[in-house]
């Protein structure tokens, strides 16, 4: 595995240069690819790969790597404590009889724009995506804030606030109030379901407000690292979780190699 080869699959912006300064403070090599053509020296190299999803499975196919990321079912899978709300996984072509207002998001893909909808009819139609498509589809809730944490074995490394009322506030989790919140929260849901995610992932949790004006935290999904944004948190604890979270299933480890990403259907 080229282990000090770092490939950019998108034009970095915001965070992802403070990963690239990150990376070359660790020793690596940064590649940004332009038009996300991968060099005839790269291909099949085991290069690590930092990607949004529109170009992530092919880049990942010519280097020569695996992508880890949780199931597409995960999250409706974890305990209702741990959700606080109803999540089901079903199909585009299911959910276009739903006539209440439902959130809805394609899991691991970016094809369906993940929001509450008025009622199904307004989701894309067979036209667009095939009507096997599996999204997840949930009841509409509120979130306060909103905080992306980066895990490497079960242990959360770094992460930021991100959001706060659906609009972006990002504040390093280091020093924020609600710091020890975060953390006891995610080692509940990591003692609960870290068996379930693979070595390096990205967790997004959050703070919901029940109709009494009461409170409860909640998993808001899981993402790969290598195509997630760091926002505030710390660019090189979570370059360790990003370069985890690709490479050639080889090398991998049997747990790992189970989480390996799938191209959607909607590809």
């Amino acid at each position: 595995m080229n282990e000090r080869t770092l490939v950019f699959g998108h034009r970095p912006g915001g965070s992802s240069r403070a990963l690239i300064t990150a990376a070359g403070d660790r020793g690596l090599a940064v590649v940004q690819l332009t038009g996300a053509v991968v060099p005839p020296e790269l291909r099949g190299s085991g290069a690590h790969l930092y990607s949004g999803l529109r170009h992530a499975d092919r880049l990942a196919d010519e280097l020569g790597i695996v992508l880890l990321e949780a199931p597409a079912g995960w999250l409706p899978a974890l305990p209702a404590e741990l959700v606080g709300r109803d999540i089901v996984m079903t199909t585009l072509g299911e959910a276009h009889d739903i006539r209440t207002p439902v959130f809805v998001k394609a899991p691991n893909t970016k094809e369906i724009p993940a929001r509450v909808y008025a009622d199904g009819s307004r989701l894309p139609g067979p036209d667009a995506l095939d009507r096997r498509t599996p999204v997840l589809v949930a009841d509409p809730v509120r979130f306060a804030a909103e905080f992306r944490l980066y895990v490497l074995d079960g242990e959360v490394r770094t992460g930021s606030q991100y959001a706060l009322w659906s609009r972006e506030a990002l504040e390093p989790l280091e020093g924020h109030g609600r710091r020890g919140e975060v953390l006891g929260f995610a080692r509940e849901m990591l003692a609960a379901a870290g068996g379930t995610l693979p070595g390096a992932v990205v967790v997004d949790v959050g703070v919901i407000v029940e109709p009494d004006g009461g409170e409860r935290w909640a998993v808001v999904e899981a993402n790969g690292a290598w195509g997630s944004g760091c926002y505030a948190a710390d660019p090189g604890r979570a370059l360790e979780v990003v370069l985890r979270s690709s490479g050639p299933g080889t090398l991998m480890g049997e747990h790992d190699r189970s989480f390996a990403r799938v191209k959607p259907l909607a590809y």
